[in-house]
């Protein structure tokens, strides 16, 4: 691993799991030398991509808040989504989620909401593995055989726990069905209660990017309406993926 990863591999310790470390402990977890490790730690305080605090060690720091300002009113991708999604949350009692495909999984970037008969636990800044909810499924289909592939070797506990299927092929034939429908919904897979309908979003390359969708209270949404927003989810996503290709 090259210097510059280690001093950025850094920045990935801290969650909500782990919000602060001191010095000790991240010694102890990175095996870095100890003058290694306070000029790492020199170097991402300097640049306020971490805080300390003298007693209490290290925690993110004022300038990824400041970067998380800028790409909430800069972002082409949240640009092009946000008045679509106000758009649907006003037609549908529900919330809407923009999602991003991120690493191994999939993560919300904007919600939009027009009830507070239900509370999405997957709020900005969330991240969650590809397997559960239409939001990350309709992801995981439009993969390539390798991507695929790559997951499913890594766990297939993981894949047997949701409702694709017990084995590869299964799975695949399950996903081809979802690529074939242009859309996807599940009901409870991830927060009781309620049904979700989402569509793919694609770049410029045509490559899956991320989801447009909406979470609905309620599991006994009649077929033919849960079809017809699903419809409309895949009219919206090519909207904003024509517009984030025209700005690629």
């Amino acid at each position: 691993m090259q210097s510059h990863e280690k001093l950025l591999g850094i920045l990935d310790l801290f969650d909500e799991g782990n919000p602060e470390w001191d010095f000790d402990a991240l010694l102890e977890r990175l095996g870095f030398s100890r003058s290694t490790l306070y000029r790492y730690l020199k170097v991402l305080t300097d640049a306020g991509l971490l805080s300390s605090f003298p007693g209490r060690g290290y925690s993110l720091g004022p300038r990824i808040i400041q970067m998380d300002h800028q790409i909430i009113v800069s972002d082409p991708l949240i640009r092009a989504a946000r008045p679509i999604m106000q758009s649907l949350t006003r037609q549908h009692v529900s919330v809407g989620l923009l999602c991003r495909r991120y690493r191994q999984g999939v993560l919300c970037v904007h919600q939009e909401s027009s009830t507070d008969q239900i509370r999405s636990n997957f709020e900005r800044g969330r991240y969650r593995p590809l397997l559960k909810g239409a939001a990350s499924q309709v992801i995981l289909a439009h993969l390539s055989h390798y991507q695929l592939l790559r997951l499913y070797d890594e766990n297939p506990a993981a894949f047997s726990e949701t409702d694709l299927g017990t084995s590869l092929s299964e799975v695949r034939s399950h996903l081809k069905e979802i690529r074939y429908k242009g859309w996807h919904h599940t009901i409870a897979d991830v927060t009781p209660g309620v049904t979700g309908i989402a569509a793919p979003l694609f770049d410029s390359q045509n490559d899956v990017t991320g989801s447009l969708s909406l979470t609905f209270p309620g599991t006994t949404i009649l077929t033919d309406e849960i079809s017809k927003v699903g419809k409309q989810l895949v009219v919206a996503a090519v909207s904003i993926s024509e517009q984030i290709r025209q700005k690629s």
